[in-house]
């Protein structure tokens, strides 16, 4: 059976395109990022690309290439555009699929819409949390928020430098199961991603 999953973060920068390239190397899934907020030439959809090994990986189009970094509702005004999660039309596949959003759930893509609106109450959802002063609440606030919406997470993956005490209390607290670690790796290539693919292997089935 194949399965959509949504990968969202507490935040930015936290680790949400690595670890998208590793689901997807790992599941030798499609990969679709609706939403594109600046850096276009470098995207994160080029990024993953360059990161799996596979190259019979599909790489759906954005649904929306804003020219700006900023959140998705503020570069769709510069760039005269208006986003509607109903306009956003899901990639026909047979295949698994991995989705990337935009910074985390509660990101604004216009102003009635967020990023959580995207999210089908069947995707497997995936959390990506990074240890910082303040991360543990923002952590545990993003599951509330999807338990809000009655959306289930599949699972947390940390990235970055260990604290064994963060991330046993949001373990803990949250109730969610850990599908593992991405340590806070000196680079990323194909290689070092595809050796963590086979470690999520068998969590993510």
């Amino acid at each position: 059976m194949k399965h959509t999953y949504f990968v969202t973060g507490i935040g930015t920068e936290v680790g949400k395109t690595i670890v998208s390239a590793i689901l997807t190397e790992s599941l030798q899934a499609d990969y679709w990022k609706p939403i594109q907020a600046g850096d276009l030439e470098n995207s994160d959809s080029i990024k993953v690309k360059k990161l799996v090994s596979n190259e019979s990986i599909v790489f759906h189009k954005n649904s929306f290439a804003l020219t700006m970094p900023m959140s998705p509702h503020a570069a769709a005004e510069i760039d005269g555009v208006k986003i509607f999660s109903n306009k956003i039309k899901r990639p026909n596949t047979d295949n698994n699929l991995i989705i990337e959003g935009a910074g985390g759930l509660m990101v604004p893509i216009s102003d009635k819409e967020i990023i959580a609106d995207l999210i089908q109450p069947k995707d497997r959802i995936i959390l990506v949390s990074r240890h910082y002063l303040g991360s543990i609440n923002h952590t545990l606030l993003t599951i509330e928020a999807l338990k809000s919406r009655k959306l289930q997470c599949f699972g947390i993956i940390f990235s970055g430098k260990k604290n064994k005490s963060t991330e046993s209390i949001i373990e803990k607290m949250s109730g969610v199961p850990v599908l593992g670690r991405i340590d806070q790796e000196p680079y990323f290539d194909q290689n070092i991603v595809k050796e963590y693919a086979d470690i999520f292997r068998e969590k993510l089935q």
